[in-house]
């Protein structure tokens, strides 16, 4: 799919949905022909750094279609920024580069219980899940019939071609009969496959749905009414109904092995008698009389629910004891197993935690952690955090020269980079990012362990920053570090790395970054 519209509409309503980048043409009919990119898409896509102006949609995938069709939605019900975009493993997986919204990524088949946790906390938002057969009809089909049962107020757009697409073409739940795949060579037979699943009437069975419906992307008419039902299908979430589902046969012109005019024609002449086209569920469904108020689980503090006593004396996380300078910090910290990586990162949080920011913490490492490469992500912020994985930090702690070069193109203009390091490697460069070596390993050796390097770099990061009081640093250590001799060396370290900082680091070198000063 390029950034021009997935389809041409001619439709004389699409003229007072345009939005201001739209290049208008009159066609030989007398209709506005509109080809525009929604502003609910991002205006480059970052996936790949040689293709921001493409998505990875095979030409004449259904996907693309679709995915118009929910942005012109969103954008025609003003939800844009109220939105939660909830995509699992298949075709859809890289929506979250497309969609600009607020998006969450789950496991193969989950998105109906990622939703319905992300809708239960915030349910003022708009959340979607989007999935195709081989994702909620085989791996999901508990989370799906349980999400629908339970009549949460979400939105789920199943996208229906028949086949497993992402993985190269196995029989999926939904594969036709006599219909054949990779693992299904001789055609589908209901005598040893099965028969295929029909999600919409299944879940058109239970009492809790408010809507639900099975659309084509066929040609323009049906496409039209696809979008009708998708568009209706987000209102009826918009107005507390319930739970909405739109089914939408598509058409897959790689796996099938055919060209897009004649997938196209394959979803109306094939697909369609099986999965008949329908208005399945329309209604708002009734609950049993009732105080809704009285069925809310109470909100405990997250320390009450863990039994976590505070210690005397213990700070009131309402006076932050630092005052932070920043919105928010996004640090990148890698190296090896075994050099204190993820510990490092985790240490941070907890000192975040203790001055009152929200934190988060994320994790990275193959299977051989020790002396395998290892990093995390960590974030610090004032406010609520939208997603813990950072793409571009503001700091790079880097522990090996490895990841000094892995990891060093990432920091955004201004950032800086920490190396473990005495000096630099002569032939790196890092325009705009001032990058400041310490000998770490070298430092915590003389204390007495070089396990404390990952220790004097933090001292050196909290020093060159200033994002979080070196006396939260201590007292995490204390609280951490449970071995007195081991103590009294990060106590050193700590303190090393900050003097190495104020006294040597910057001889010679370029003044601190905007936004850390």
């Amino acid at each position: 799919m390029a950034n021009e519209s997935v389809i041409g509409v001619m439709d004389p309503e699409v003229k007072s949905e345009a939005s201001p980048e739209v290049d208008p043409k009159v066609n030989n009919d007398g209709y506005e022909q509109v080809h525009s990119k929604s502003p609910v898409f991002y205006d480059l896509y970052e996936r790949k750094s040689e293709l921001k102006h493409q998505t990875h949609y095979c030409p004449g995938c259904g996907h693309g279609v679709v995915h118009k069709l929910i942005a012109e939605a969103l954008q025609d019900l003003g939800l844009q920024d109220k939105t939660i975009f909830v995509s699992p493993v298949g075709c859809s997986v890289f929506a979250y580069y497309y969609f600009d919204v607020g998006n969450v990524q789950s496991a193969h088949g989950r998105a109906p219980a990622a939703a319905t946790g992300v809708k239960r906390s915030c349910p003022d938002k708009i959340v979607i899940a989007y999935q195709g057969d081989g994702d909620l009809a085989a791996i999901g089909t508990a989370e799906i019939v349980h999400a629908a049962n339970r009549g949460e107020k979400i939105t789920v757009f199943f996208v229906n071609n028949g086949i497993y697409g992402m993985t190269g073409g196995q029989m999926a739940p939904t594969t036709l009969v006599g219909q054949k795949s990779t693992t299904s060579p001789w055609g589908r037979r209901p005598s040893n496959e099965g028969f295929p699943l029909h999600m919409a009437e299944l879940l058109a069975t239970l009492e809790a749905p408010a809507y639900i419906e099975r659309v084509a992307l066929s040609d323009n008419k049906n496409i039209m009414k696809a979008r009708r039902a998708i568009r209706k299908a987000l209102e009826i979430q918009r107005d507390g109904a319930g739970f909405s589902f739109v089914e939408i046969l598509s058409p897959c012109p790689t796996i099938w092995g055919k060209d897009p005019v004649e997938a196209r024609r394959w979803v109306l002449e094939k697909m369609t008698p099986t999965f008949p086209l329908n208005v399945f569920r329309d209604r708002r469904p009734e609950m049993p009389a009732g105080n809704e108020k009285e069925n809310v689980p109470p909100q405990r503090p997250v320390a009450d629910v863990l039994g976590i006593i505070p210690k005397q004396g213990a700070h009131d996380n309402s006076k932050p004891k630092h005052a932070h300078h920043f919105r928010d910090v996004k640090i990148k910290i890698a190296g090896l197993g075994g050099q204190g990586v993820l510990l490092l990162g985790q240490l941070l949080i907890e000192m975040g935690m203790r001055e009152g920011l929200e934190v988060s913490w994320l994790p990275s490492y193959g299977p051989e952690m020790r002396s395998g490469s290892a990093h995390c992500h960590v974030c610090l912020s004032k406010e609520r955090i939208g997603s813990p994985l950072i793409s571009h930090p503001d700091v790079l702690v880097a522990m090996n020269e490895y990841s000094l070069r892995k990891f060093a193109h990432e920091v955004v203009s201004g950032g800086i980079i920490l190396y473990n390091g005495a000096s630099i490697p002569a032939d790196f460069t890092a325009p705009e990012v001032q990058v400041v070596g310490i000998p770490a390993a070298e430092i915590a050796d003389k204390l007495g362990s070089t396990k404390a390097a990952n220790i004097v770099m933090m001292g050196a990061l909290l020093e060159e920053t200033e994002c979080l009081a070196p006396g939260t640093a201590l007292s995490v250590l204390e609280d951490k570090v449970k071995k007195l001799d081991l103590l009294e060396i990060d106590r050193k370290a700590l303190t090393a790395g900050r003097l190495f900082i104020d006294e040597q680091a910057h001889i010679g070198a370029v003044s601190q970054p905007d936004g850390f000063a």
